[in-house]
């Protein structure tokens, strides 16, 4: 086989960066064991490499600025930057890297990686799917995922609770996240 051959057999990957002002990282956690106490992080920057055609991410990396945690209410968002929580000072980021990723139908997948808050690192899969993909008017390709995992706080070193006299605890240990990422390559970034 010759090189041209390989190269028009081989499929290529589009270098994605992950567009701020159009993704969200939202959470949730179970609150004094009767509702759900919902944030969400500000601070988001990474990328994403995906198959030019499919679309599929093939590999993602993200940061998120642990100070940027939101609850919309000051006291609580201080006391989750604090070291009972995230650490924010001592521990500026949680980042995701992803391992694998398995497809499980044309627009459907399983984005396997390890995820890092503070000094603890953890495997996750998050159920992903592509949302849709278009140019934008400057000519510029974009893409959308959503995906959604739950995690353990515990595993992650956050430990801090509060016991209710009426039985229970202040906050449980279950985390669901839900993301909703757009993500932006100049036009021509394609590559073998």
């Amino acid at each position: 086989m010759c090189f041209n051959e390989r190269m028009l057999t081989q499929p290529t990957t589009t270098t994605f960066t992950i567009d701020p002002a159009h993704t969200h990282v939202d959470f949730a956690v179970r609150h004094m064991m009767i509702s759900k106490v919902r944030g969400s992080f500000a601070g988001i920057a990474g990328s994403i490499e995906a198959n030019s055609g499919s679309g599929f991410p093939e590999t993602v990396a993200v940061t998120l600025a642990a100070a940027s945690i939101g609850t919309n209410t000051a006291d609580r968002d201080a006391h989750l930057r604090s070291a009972d929580f995230l650490d924010a000072e001592h521990f500026p980021e949680i980042r995701f890297v992803s391992t694998s990723v398995e497809r499980t139908d044309d627009q459907h997948f399983t984005l396997n990686g390890d995820l890092t808050i503070r000094d603890t690192t953890r495997r996750v899969a998050l159920d992903g799917e592509i949302e849709g993909r278009a140019k934008d008017p400057w000519g510029n390709d974009r893409i959308a995922y959503s995906a959604v995992t739950r995690i353990s706080r515990k595993e992650f070193g956050l430990t801090w609770n509060q016991a209710l006299e009426t039985g229970g605890v202040m906050v449980g240990d279950d985390i669901d996240i839900a993301l909703a990422v757009e993500a932006i390559a100049p036009l021509g970034t394609a590559s073998a």
